[in-house]
């Protein structure tokens, strides 16, 4: 299965606009394709990175705007044929990019180009660590809009495009989690350090989707059960979140490891959930009843209505 997430620009997620279900049984025979002609040379219908665009046209086909929608991906969705596709369809993209594309008049790389920029800001952002608490890094940012190729195998196809290459690394090492390291392509305008900046926060954004899917993995899995994620708490919540559930919501005598399942009983449990072993899992209109209690009393910093 193949989703996309619609998130706010506020970073609230809205659910899943869009989902491509698809077999390895329909591309059979492109592996020992790649090894006789250069992959890059492969009709993209031909390939299982074709479920990227047409997941981005079942995103925007109900659309009346598709132009106010960014679609964000990982190193996965660097493809050529997606930013044309995004292009046609007159819709966005902020990727995390892998390949090192022809750029120009084609006599030299994208990161030829970007080896020539300066360093143009030393932004401070906030991030998680590997145990979930919150940490700072201070970024090297360099920005540039560059004129990128299609492989030499499509350029009859496709058109060169203009587009913003953006990288962001971080300065020294940070302790307990991976050193930041991005290097993002997008057909955004960005003509300032504050564009720059804003466009970091919305690739931050990406992280709704890799949360959602180890979780909904497990969910779908023939021989799991439902609300048995046995995840660290701070995958989903804050500290203060967690605080705040912990306060008007009393653990059980018996209570195990604190898991995210812990603590989305104990959601459930502000929505009306009773919790008792011969229950069902708890309903969509008791999880929202018990989020938006939690929610009233992170922000109020009290207990509401209990």
């Amino acid at each position: 299965m193949h989703s996309s997430l619609a998130v706010a620009i506020e970073g609230v997620p809205l659910g899943l606009a869009a989902v491509k279900f698809w077999t390895r049984k329909k591309f059979k025979g492109t592996a020992a394709l790649k090894k006789k002609i250069n992959p890059t040379r492969i009709p993209i219908e031909k390939k299982e990175s074709v479920r990227w665009s047409e997941t981005l046209k079942q995103f925007t086909q109900p659309l009346d705007h598709p132009g106010r929608c960014i679609h964000i991906g990982d190193r996965e969705s660097d493809i050529y044929e997606l930013f044309c596709a995004a292009h046609e369809i007159g819709t966005h993209f902020l990727i995390r990019t892998c390949v090192d594309r022809l750029a120009g008049d084609g006599d030299h790389t994208i990161a030829d180009e970007m080896d020539e920029v300066a360093v143009k800001g030393l932004p401070r952002i906030e991030v998680r660590d590997s145990n979930g608490d919150p940490d700072q890094a201070v970024l090297e940012l360099r920005y540039r809009k560059i004129r990128a190729l299609p492989p030499i195998g499509k350029q009859k196809r496709y058109p060169a495009l203009t587009l913003t290459v953006i990288h962001a690394e971080e300065r020294g090492t940070p302790k307990n989690r991976k050193k930041i390291d991005w290097k993002l392509i997008t057909d955004l305008p960005v003509g300032s350090r504050t564009d720059a900046i804003e466009v970091l926060e919305w690739y931050g954004l990406r992280r709704k989707i890799a949360l959602l899917h180890p979780e909904l993995a497990g969910f779908l899995d023939d021989d799991a059960q439902p609300f048995r994620p046995r995840r660290a708490p701070t995958l989903a919540l804050t500290a203060t979140e967690i605080g705040v559930l912990d306060r008007p919501v009393n653990d059980k005598p018996k209570a195990r490891r604190k898991t995210l399942s812990h603590y989305l009983i104990k959601i459930a449990r502000l929505g009306g959930y009773l919790a008792r072993a011969s229950d069902p899992p708890p309903g969509n209109t008791v999880m929202w009843r018990g989020l938006s209690r939690a929610l009233s009393a992170t922000v109020g910093g009290e207990f509401v209505g209990n």
